[in-house]
């Protein structure tokens, strides 16, 4: 009767031990937000070869911001792979910068006036999450201001650079890159 009973028990437990793990009766985990774009700004227009930063700041309270991810799409092209910004662990919580991007590709030829792209933004952190995505659209035009009036809150206080983007760009015309 003593192994009946302790055979009960331990069926018992195990069921128990089994229902919790399917209903979810296990400690809570924290809840993980991720990241959040909270402000975002880029000029609309530059000429070939334009220095164009795309200021963002973001924000992540589990502080694990890993990486911005940039890609671009072009009429007449299609999709770009996708460029990493990588961020130093004093930016994993929250920044407040800029992306550079040097516009001009790989070689010398030039991109034909009034092309158009879209430049997508997102970030993720370390468990993978991403965050919505911010939206840049850009027209290369050579008759393009070279010094853009940041609003808030990017004028005021330093903007760090947090990196570069590495994105050649096609010119559909000419059948190859940048020509």
């Amino acid at each position: 009767m003593k192994t009946k009973t302790q055979l009960y028990l331990i069926g018992l437990l195990f069921g128990m031990v089994l229902l919790m793990a399917v209903q979810g009766w296990t400690q809570p985990k924290p809840e993980t937000t991720g990241a959040t774009i909270i402000n975002a700004f880029a000029v609309d227009k530059g000429y070939y070869g334009y220095v164009w930063k795309i200021y963002l700041e973001a924000e992540d309270p589990n502080g694990q911001m890993l990486r911005i991810a940039c890609s671009v799409d072009q009429p007449g092209y299609g999709h770009y792979p996708a460029d990493w910004v990588y961020l130093k662990p004093e930016f994993q919580k929250h920044f407040k910068g800029y992306i550079q991007w040097n516009t001009s590709s790989s070689n010398t030829a030039t991109l034909s006036e009034g092309t158009q792209i879209m430049l997508r933004v997102s970030i993720l952190d370390k468990a993978g999450h991403e965050s919505k995505e911010v939206f840049f659209p850009f027209t290369f035009l050579s008759e393009a201001r070279d010094k853009p009036n940041l609003p808030a809150p990017f004028e005021q206080g330093a903007n760090p650079r947090l990196g570069y983007l590495h994105i050649d760009l096609f010119n559909p015309e000419s059948g190859a890159p940048g020509r």
